[in-house]
Formats: C-alpha cells, sequence, structure tokens
C-alpha cells in the first residue's frame, strides 16, 4: 500500500501512513521534501526520547538517536545543531503535549466547578505520564540535567499551569485571592512529587497517586477537612 504511486491513494492518506511508521518508504513515494524533513526531525526527537529513558542523558549519543531513528548522522546535522539542540525541541514539544492534554481536560469542566477542573486536569496529567514512561522521565527527570537552559524552561512549564489554577479558585476567608506565590509552591510541590515517583521507576502507578495529588493541591485553597471531604467523595 505505501509503495503505490499518488493518485491510486491520496496524497494526504498516504502522508496519514507514512506519520505511523519508523521511516520513510524506499524509492518514489511522492511526498514533498519539507514532509520527509519533518518526519525525519519527528523521529529524532522519537529516538532521542527513548534513547534517553533507557540509556540516560550522558550515555545518549548522536549515533544512538540516529540508530533508533533510522536517519543518517549527516542527515542529524541538518537538522539539529548538537545532541543539545535536539533535547531542547524533543523537551519543548514534551511540554506542549502534556500542556494541551491539562488544558483539554480543564475546558471539559464547567468552568465555575473549579474543584471538579483540578480534578480533571490532574487525572489526565497522571494518565498521560503513566501511559508515556518516556515522556515522563524526559520532562520530570532528564530535563532537570540537561543545564540551566532546560531547568529555566522547566521553570516556565510549570509556571505555565499556574492560570489553569488561579482560574475559578476560591479566595481566602478574608474574601482576597490567594497570592500567586501560593500556586506557583502548589504546581510545583506536584511536580516535585511526580518527579521522585519517575525517578524511582514507579511511572506506571502514577495514576494512583490522583488522591494524594489532588488534596494536596485543594487544601491550600479550601483547607484540609474539605479537601479530604473532596477527595473521599470521589
Amino acid at each position: 500500500m505505501l509503495g503505490r504511486e499518488p493518485g491510486g491513494e491520496s496524497d494526504s492518506t498516504l502522508a496519514d501512513s507514512i506519520k505511523r511508521m519508523d521511516r520513510l518508504p524506499r524509492g518514489r513515494h511522492g511526498l514533498s521534501p519539507e514532509f520527509v524533513a519533518r518526519n525525519q526531525r519527528d523521529r529524532l526527537i522519537n529516538g532521542l526520547t527513548d534513547a534517553l529513558y533507557e540509556e540516560g542523558y550522558e550515555k545518549t549519543t548522536v549515533s544512538e538517536i540516529g540508530k533508533r531513528a533510522a536517519v543518517s548522522k549527516s542527515d542529524f546535522y541538518k537538522h539539529f545543531e548538537s545532541k543539545d539542540d535536539c533535547f531542547h525541541a524533543a523537551y519543548n514539544e514534551a511540554v506542549a503535549s502534556i500542556g494541551e492534554c491539562v488544558r483539554s481536560a480543564c475546558a471539559t469542566e464547567v468552568p465555575a466547578e473549579w474543584e471538579a477542573r483540578v480534578r480533571s486536569g490532574l487525572a489526565a496529567l497522571l494518565g498521560l505520564l503513566a501511559r508515556e514512561p518516556a515522556l515522563a522521565s524526559l520532562t520530570l527527570v532528564e530535563g532537570l540535567r540537561a543545564g540551566r537552559g532546560v531547568y529555566d524552561r522547566y521553570q516556565a512549564a510549570l509556571e505555565g499551569f499556574v492560570p489553569l489554577l488561579r482560574e475559578g479558585a476560591p479566595r481566602t476567608p478574608a474574601g482576597k485571592p490567594v497570592p500567586t506565590a501560593m500556586d506557583e509552591a502548589v504546581v510545583g510541590g506536584v511536580a516535585s512529587m511526580l518527579g521522585r515517583r519517575v525517578l524511582a521507576g514507579e511511572t506506571a502507578e502514577l495514576g494512583a497517586l490522583l488522591p494524594d495529588a489532588l488534596e494536596f493541591t485543594l487544601t491550600p485553597y479550601l483547607g484540609a477537612p474539605e479537601a479530604r471531604r473532596i477527595v473521599s467523595a470521589g
């Protein structure tokens, strides 16, 4: 099927099929140079992500990335200047995917129901990371080992979740908004909680953390008794 000339199968259908492949078909395939380049870049990012998960940052080389992606070393350097450059691209895409997942989950709930949105966002986050251990390792473990530039990106990613948490959050008993520093501390605390589990090799069990993560998140805003009641109520 993949070797057919454009015409017997639409270009868009062929492109969709190629996206699910580890490499491009040999010979004539009718794909644009732009698509081929994007396909190679995506495979290199996936190759780096898998290599990091299995080998760690220090042992991951350009040759290993290319081998996993079925892309030559010379073609690697057409897309990225170095392993670090490829890592930064992979990290940015991973963070964007996680952010979109959480935002989409929050959007399924009624805006006024803050607790429900928090629960849905956390459940989506934990589910995604549990299903994608390499993604979890990249963002929560390896990203903290790759130098200042990526650490700054990590902090920026955490700050990106603050508006989601802050929107519709209850006010203090005095009627004032909860300080932004509190929102940042909660988001950072959840990330730290998950990072420790990923580092311990417990990524597949992250879904079981939902009650603890939810209570941790709700307590500063609602108080421990109310947070515990909401978690217990399911």
